[in-house]
């Protein structure tokens, strides 16, 4: 994929979540949070409220998405004009933007009036399509209608795409109209297939939307075999994903019955309808691109034996299960965890919910090793290249970049739902941010060009903390603060003391990381230093969290060591010693935070 596409499919994603976070805005009541635009109450900071926070963010992603699609028509324009196809799609997208924009202030404007959030809608959708219909054709080159395509396939796939986009604009039209509970049994009306009040109006849309969307599952489901028994491996992987967002999108249709239109599933419908969309027009792209078996494999290509066939697809499933299971490094995971329970009992003052603790532990994994799943897509590139990553599922090809991607994806949805649904929603706004920032950040802006990068990227490391922390009281304060500093300085003597270890991996990968630019010495006194800091933010903590002597003592002692180790890489420092800083650092936050927890529940008893 040339650089170009990258950046188009970039666009694409900071696009796709900008509509998504536009559906969470008209979902939890966002619309006005900032009623000025572009500025939220004439500043570019909104304040500390929910709604205020979630509409900036979605404001901040249309932003980002328009800085991209003029990066893309800048680079089309300069190296790529002759091409004819590719600039007509590039001075498309930019104008597109600008009227997206544009229609976004009038909806704010008109105080979210239902057809022009509809239009709203309708726009994006198109703009979306464009950007994929490049990316793909940026990565699969011009269309080759001399091939043997398959003609039936694609207007099929037109069909599909025409009543998918119809459905999403009468979807939400239903919500504008406030006709989503028209029905409140799910998937009768009033107990019939036919009820007897669809000639009033929110009855007549809701069942109308019901329709449409059984016609579309329908046509849904006729593309996805046709694709899995003709098509070849990448137009097949999309029927399959279509069928599989169309079977959790008909789940979610029904959660926002039961539910009584809870904020979360309201969003996920949206976002999931969004996707199929998506899937259908790469569906199109690359179909009117790609040659279409049309006959069955011989027969002399099976496999001889049933029993040798079966144990082939376990040993498959085993390992693709684990290289899945090796996307999300577990390691890394374990490590936040730890982190979490703890701050909970202390924001409790004792053991909160055994449902809440389980509920916060299980969203937080999710959207941890979402964001760990898309660090080794970004990075698969340099994992190659260095002793200690090659062996990564991304680089082995147990996993191609597209699933990787999906999976990844699928993970941060899931984890933002979970946590929306059984915790609360600042609980999920800061898990999800926590990923975005790991990954716009730190992955795909600070590790390759600056030696700040593990100082600044640690951040998203340190969320776990507010996550446990909001998920008990529902809000956050100067305590939270302070244990975010603590897994703030931690993270860089931490990484750091690692690094030096495979110094001469991260420079075979031209990554900048602090012993590739800096002497060892030096790194070893950074080190020292952030340790001492470490050390001070862990003592003010015992003041700030109203902490007990327990805490105190563990705080005191367990910092002194970590400092006897930095003292000791300052006077020597090799890879060894290194190493030795590494392993007491995890040690270090385990026991610390352990401490925490137990100050608290012996206090309480």
């Amino acid at each position: 994929m040339s650089r170009l596409a990258k950046l188009s499919l970039a666009t694409t994603v900071l696009t796709f979540l900008a509509v998504t976070a536009g559906g969470l805005v008209r979902a939890s009541g966002s619309g006005l949070g900032c009623p000025g635009w572009p500025k939220c109450y004439g500043r570019w900071i909104p304040p500390a409220n929910v709604h205020s926070i979630i509409e900036m963010t979605h404001r901040y992603l249309v932003s980002f998405s328009i800085y991209a699609a003029i990066a893309v028509l800048v680079s089309i324009v300069l190296w790529h004009r002759n091409e004819r196809f590719t600039f007509r799609l590039g001075l498309a997208i930019v104008p597109l933007f600008i009227a997206q924009a544009a229609l976004g202030a009038y909806v704010v404007g008109r105080e979210l009036v239902w057809w022009s959030v509809v239009g709203h809608l309708a726009l994006a959708m198109v703009l979306i399509a464009t950007l994929i219909i490049l990316t793909v054709h940026l990565s699969a080159g011009a269309p080759k209608p001399q091939t043997h395509t398959d003609r039936s396939l694609i207007k099929l796939l037109v069909a599909t795409g025409v009543a998918t986009y119809a459905l999403l604009l009468l979807g939400s039209t239903v919500t504008g109209k406030g006709a989503g509970l028209a029905y409140r049994d799910w998937p009768l009306m009033n107990g019939t297939a036919f009820p007897s009040n669809i000639s009033q109006l929110l009855p007549g849309l809701q069942f109308a939307h019901r329709v449409v969307a059984a016609l579309v599952s329908v046509l849904a489901g006729v593309v996805v075999v046709r694709t899995w028994r003709t098509g070849p491996g990448v137009v097949r992987r999309l029927g399959v994903l279509l069928g599989s967002l169309f079977a959790v999108e008909v789940v979610v249709g029904g959660v926002n019955v039961f539910s009584r239109l809870h904020a979360a599933s309201v969003t996920t419908h949206l976002a999931i309808g969004a996707a199929i969309w998506c899937t259908l027009v790469a569906l199109w792209a690359m179909a009117r691109r790609t040659e279409i078996e049309t006959a069955e494999p011989p027969r002399a290509l099976r496999v001889s034996t049933a029993a040798g066939n079966e144990n082939a697809q376990r040993t498959e499933m085993k390992t693709k299960v684990g290289a899945y299971f090796a996307l999300t490094k577990p390691r890394i995971i374990e490590l936040l965890l730890v982190t979490t329970v703890p701050t909970m009992v202390v924001a409790d003052r004792g053991l909160p919910s055994g449902w809440l603790i389980l509920a916060t532990l299980v969203g937080g994994s999710l959207a941890a090793g979402g964001a760990n799943a898309l660090n080794m897509y970004i990075d698969r590139d340099i994992d190659r290249l260095m002793d200690r990553t090659k062996n990564r599922p991304l680089v082995t090809g147990a996993v191609t970049p597209t699933a990787a991607f999906v999976f990844a994806l699928i993970l941060e949805a899931a984890a933002f739902v979970e946590l929306w649904l059984l915790v609360n929603l600042l609980s999920a706004v800061l898990a999800v941010s926590a990923t975005a920032f790991y990954v716009l950040v730190y992955t795909m802006w600070l590790k390759r060009t600056s030696k700040q990068n593990i100082v600044i990227g640690g951040a998203a490391g340190a969320v776990p903390v507010l996550v446990g922390w909001s998920a008990v009281t529902g809000s956050l304060g100067l305590a939270p603060l302070v244990l975010f500093s603590i897994i703030f300085y931690w993270t860089p003597p931490h990484f750091w003391a690692l690094a030096i270890r495979y110094r001469d991996d991260y420079a075979a990968a031209d990554v900048p990381m602090l012993p590739v630019v800096e002497t060892l010495q030096g790194t070893a006194r950074k080190i020292l230093l952030y340790t001492l800091i470490l050390w001070a933010a862990t003592l003010l903590f015992y003041d700030v969290g109203g902490m007990g002597d327990i805490y105190l003592a563990a705080a005191f002692v367990l910092g002194g060591v970590f400092t006897y180790h930095a003292v000791r890489l300052r006077q020597q420092a090799t890879p060894a010693l290194a190493m030795r800083l590494f392993g007491w650092s995890i040690s270090y936050v385990t026991l610390l935070f352990g401490a925490m927890a137990l100050d608290q529940l012996v206090h309480v008893h």
